[in-house]
């Protein structure tokens, strides 16, 4: 997340639109980039969660708040009260009983800084 930060923090200010999805684009292009496996918009039964990364051991729920109106704790309760991660909590398990780790992380981005500001990891 702090490199995610300088990342941001990089970008010229003339190419920032200040929306939620200018961030969740480029979140999305730079970690696919890396060749991680990513999506976005990911429908579940009641919600869309902005991100799903999955790798070996964790799936990780990404939700992105501009703080101008929400919180990255707003986004921690939003991935909660709409089971984003419920869709993967069967395929988590492991044939010795073992599990996936399900990680929700909260990113709050700022219009006025233009860049990830903070964010919460549960």
């Amino acid at each position: 997340m702090i490199r995610l930060k300088a990342f941001f923090a990089g970008i010229p200010y003339k190419l920032n639109n200040k929306t939620e999805k200018h961030y969740q684009t480029i979140f999305y292009v730079m970690l696919k980039l890396m060749g991680q496996f990513i999506e976005v918009e990911q429908d579940s039964a009641i919600g869309r969660v902005d991100a799903i990364i999955v790798t070996a051991d964790t799936v990780f729920a990404f939700e992105f708040k501009l703080t101008e109106k929400a919180t990255a704790e707003d986004a921690i309760k939003q991935i909660e009260n709409k089971g984003y991660l419920t869709p993967y909590i069967a395929s988590n398990i492991y044939p010795d009983g073992g599990r996936k780790n399900l990680v929700k992380i909260g990113a709050e981005f700022s219009k006025t800084e233009r860049g990830l500001k903070r964010w919460v990891i549960v």
